[in-house]
C-alpha cells in the first residue's frame, strides 16, 4: 500500500511517497493555475499507485481559514477513489527548513514538508 502526502502552496505543491515505512519527498509540483496542478497531482497519485491521500491543512486560528478553504477546494478537483487524510501542518515548513538549508525556490522544501506530514499521519496510524 503507498500513501503519498501532499503540501498545498500557491506556488508549489510538495508531494511525498510513504510505502512499507519508509517516507520518500518526491519530485514537487510546480503551480501555474489550480486546473494544471490538479492535472499534476492526479498523474503522480496514479504513477505512484497511491491507496491514501494525506493533506496537510492549517488547524490553527481563524486568519488560516482562507488556506484551508482554498486547500479543500483544491482537492474536490482531484480525480482520486482513495482514503483522503487531513494532518496538521502545523511547522512542517520550519522543520522542513532546518533539514535542508537553501534559499533556492525549487520545490524541495515542500516535498521535504510533506514528508514530515505524511511521518507524522503514520504515527498516527
Amino acid at each position: 500500500m503507498s500513501v503519498v502526502a501532499i503540501d498545498v502552496g500557491l506556488k508549489r505543491i510538495g508531494v511525498a511517497l510513504g510505502v512499507g515505512g519508509v517516507v520518500m519527498p518526491q519530485k514537487p509540483i510546480l503551480r501555474k493555475n489550480r486546473n494544471q496542478a490538479a492535472r499534476d497531482v492526479n498523474a503522480v497519485l496514479s504513477e505512484l499507485g497511491a491507496k491514501t491521500l494525506v493533506v496537510g491543512v492549517p488547524l490553527g486560528g481563524s486568519s488560516e481559514d482562507e488556506m484551508r478553504r482554498r486547500i479543500s477546494h483544491f482537492v474536490s478537483l482531484l480525480n482520486f477513489s482513495g482514503e483522503i487524510v487531513y494532518v496538521d501542518e502545523a511547522m512542517s515548513s520550519f522543520e522542513a527548513s532546518e533539514i535542508y538549508k537553501s534559499s533556492a525556490k525549487d520545490g524541495k522544501l515542500d516535498s521535504i514538508a510533506a514528508m514530515i506530514i505524511l511521518k507524522r499521519y503514520l504515527k498516527i496510524l
